[in-house]
Formats: structure tokens, C-alpha cells, sequence
């Protein structure tokens, strides 16, 4: 099997291949791009996996008039920038000793050995700077069959690494069968272990919670990690039941995927904390719960929240009631978010003023609102 795709051969990358192969090296792509190239989806980051040892890589980088970075040197990492594009250089490794998310590793010259301390099958490939795939472990069956399988032992793969377990949910959105399911052996080890998410650090469990979450279809492996009590272990009370009707509703009105917004169909305890989002994150959710739980009407809330913010609560509402989205639903949002009350608080002034000048003000608005947006200036005063 080859990959053939414009990154390959890319001048900047060719550059970087060229760097290692001259002091007698191999080097070979490894893990995403090579997973993704495969899957047909798009390629992001490029990472590279070598027999040469870190210093070695930065003094054929720089030979090279590359730039080294030394991103993660003590674990074999240099980051190669080529033509402004980084490439993430690794040795070839194994770990002596594993520390939740730190290790101490080992450098060596087998790919075999190196792919076994990766998590998934199908994150265990590599492809020769010709695009030549190489299988060491057997993971090409499971990408064919977009099954996310651990390497070896999933007890042991998730001891190394915690977060091994909300990955394992997140690639499944990501890059399972969805008719399939999830692997049964992996999703048994990440229930026994689901106990030592607690060690993991809030910053890293909403990281991959924000990713899981923008995938294309989540609701599957939410579902399947509030079954198996994960997501009750990262965010307690939350309930995946109205994500895959929210996902539905998403795609009738052609709505773009949103982290966030779903986040708010999951409910949960003090979201905003236990997964550490940013302020307007935790500004924005909030503002979306305030919505759901209102009593406006659907042309007010597109008035209050305007009309990114009204869709999507709207959209929120109809999954978590279970009901079709009104067919008007989105137009009234529109209309109410380009609404301006003809009246403002200097056409009460100076019969009104302080606290009776906001609440005279607040009293036509909602007169205002009552009517549809309809009543004129001359009417409401």
C-alpha cells in the first residue's frame, strides 16, 4: 500500500527527509498523517519517527539550514522547521517506565518496538518518504474497518496513560465505524479504569472533551462513555440522551458543528470548572443554559442573544424537549436579532430619570416585544 498525496512531496518536508538521510539515517512518516492520508481525510500536522538521536537531528537540521527546536528533547522530540512548517521529529523509543503522562523512555532502532508503545492499531503506522505504508503491528485490518483497538493490552496502554481512555472515546467519533461500536475490550478497560480520571488535570480532560465534541457525530461515544460511567467520572449529572438529537437537528438546518453548543445539551455539575474553560467559554455556556431555561418566546430570545447565540438555543431546546424544530423557528430568531426598539431612555428624559427611567424603559420594551416588534415610537410613548 503507498500514499500518494500532495504533502509527501512537499518541498519543506523532502527538505527534512533529505536532512536525515544524508548523515545515514531513516526516517519515516508515523501516527496521524499516515492515519488520516489513508482515511482520505485531511492532513494536519507531520510527524516523523528516526533512528538518529535528538542532538544528532539538530545538528543535521542545521546543516541542513533547517531550524531545530527542542520541544520535548528528553523524550526524543525536535521539533524541524522547514520553510516555516514544523515537523515533529521523534526517535525511535520505548518506555522503561511510565508516570501517567510522562515516561521514561529508551532510544533504539526498532519500529517495531517503537510502535508498541502507542496507544491505537491504527495510530501505529508508518510510510517511507515514497509513501511506501508500513504495518508493523497489524493495524492496516482495524483502519480498514475504522475500529479503534488499543495495542496489545488496553489495561496496560490506559496504566501508561490515563487520558488513554477519553482518547479512546474521541477517535472513535472521530475515526470509528459508527454502526459498528466501540471496541468491546477497549471500552471494558476504560470502565474498570474510569476511577483514575481524577488524577488527570482538568486542563487535559476539557482539551479532549472540546475535541470529542467537535467531531462530526459524537453522540455514539457519549453515549457509550455515560454507559461505562467515564463521562459521570469528568463531569457528573451530565446526560448524553439529547446529543444525538441536537446532532440530527444540526444537520436538517446545516449548522456547523459546535463544542460548546453541545456541551450545553450534556448539562453536567460545574462544567465550566471541571473542565477548565476559558472565561468566554464559561460566559457563552452559561448564556446558552439561561437561554434553554427561559420563558421567552423564540423571536425575544433572537432579540436577547442575537442570532448566532438564538439559533443555537433554539436548537438546543427542540433536542432536549425531544420535539421537531419549528419551520419558522430560525426565521423568528433572525427577525428578532435585527429588531432595534424604536424607543430609547432619552425620549423619557427628563420626565424620567434613575431607577423609574430604566423600569418606564423596560416596561415599553416589553410592550414592545409583546406586540411582535410591531408597535411604532408614537404608540409605545
Amino acid at each position: 500500500m503507498r500514499i500518494e498525496d500532495d504533502w509527501i512531496v512537499r518541498p519543506e518536508t523532502r527538505a527534512v527527509f533529505d536532512a536525515l538521510s544524508a548523515g545515514g539515517h531513516r526516517a519515516l512518516f508515523v501516527g496521524g498523517c499516515v492515519r488520516n492520508a489513508l482515511l482520505g481525510v485531511p492532513v494536519g500536522d507531520i510527524d516523523i519517527a528516526t533512528d538518529a538521536h535528538p542532538e544528532t537531528v539538530m545538528t543535521l537540521a542545521h546543516e541542513a539550514g533547517l531550524k531545530p527546536v527542542p520541544t520535548g528533547i528528553d523524550h526524543g522530540t525536535i521539533t524541524v522547521v522547514s520553510g516555516g512548517l514544523p515537523h515533529e521529529v521523534t526517535t525511535f523509543r520505548t518506555d522503561i517506565e511510565t508516570y501517567g503522562r510522562h515516561a521514561q523512555v529508551a532510544f533504539g532502532h526498532s519500529i517495531e518496538a517503537d510502535a508498541r508503545r502507542r496507544d491505537f492499531t491504527m495510530n501505529a503506522l508508518y510510510a517511507e518518504c515514497d509513501g511506501h505504508v508500513l504495518d508493523p503491528l497489524g493495524g492496516l485490518p482495524d483502519l480498514r474497518a475504522r475500529r479503534v483497538r488499543f495495542i496489545d493490552d488496553p489495561a496496560q496502554r490506559i496504566r501508561e496513560d490515563t487520558l488513554r481512555i477519553l482518547r479512546f472515546f474521541r477517535f472513535h467519533a472521530c475515526y470509528g465505524d459508527p454502526q459498528g461500536g466501540l471496541d468491546p475490550d477497549g471500552l471494558a478497560a476504560c470502565a474498570a479504569a474510569r476511577d483514575s480520571l481524577a488524577a488527570l488535570s482538568r486542563e487535559r480532560v476539557g482539551a479532549e472533551m472540546r475535541k470529542l465534541l467537535a467531531a462530526p457525530d459524537p453522540a455514539p461515544s457519549v453515549a457509550a462513555m455515560q454507559a461505562a460511567g467515564v463521562l459521570g467520572a469528568i463531569l457528573p449529572g451530565a446526560d448524553a440522551a439529547a446529543l444525538a438529537p441536537l446532532v440530527h437537528l444540526e444537520a436538517e438546518t446545516e449548522t456547523a458543528p459546535d463544542a460548546l453548543r453541545r456541551l450545553a445539551a450534556l448539562g453536567g455539575e460545574d462544567a465550566s470548572e471541571r473542565l477548565r474553560l476559558s472565561r468566554a467559554e464559561g460566559r457563552r455556556l452559561s448564556r446558552l443554559r439561561d437561554g434553554i431555561e427561559s420563558g421567552m418566546s423564540t423571536a425575544e430570545i433572537g432579540y436577547r442573544f442575537g442570532a448566532g447565540e438564538g439559533a443555537d438555543i433554539v436548537l438546543l431546546r427542540a433536542a432536549l424537549l425531544g420535539s421537531p424544530l419549528a419551520p419558522d423557528a430560525l426565521d423568528d430568531i433572525r427577525r428578532g436579532a435585527a429588531a432595534v426598539c424604536p424607543v430609547r431612555a432619552a425620549d423619557l428624559m427628563p420626565e424620567h430619570s434613575g431607577a423609574d427611567l430604566g423600569r418606564r424603559l423596560s416596561e415599553i420594551e416589553a410592550r414592545w416585544i409583546a406586540s411582535g416588534f410591531t408597535l411604532r415610537r408614537e404608540d409605545l410613548l
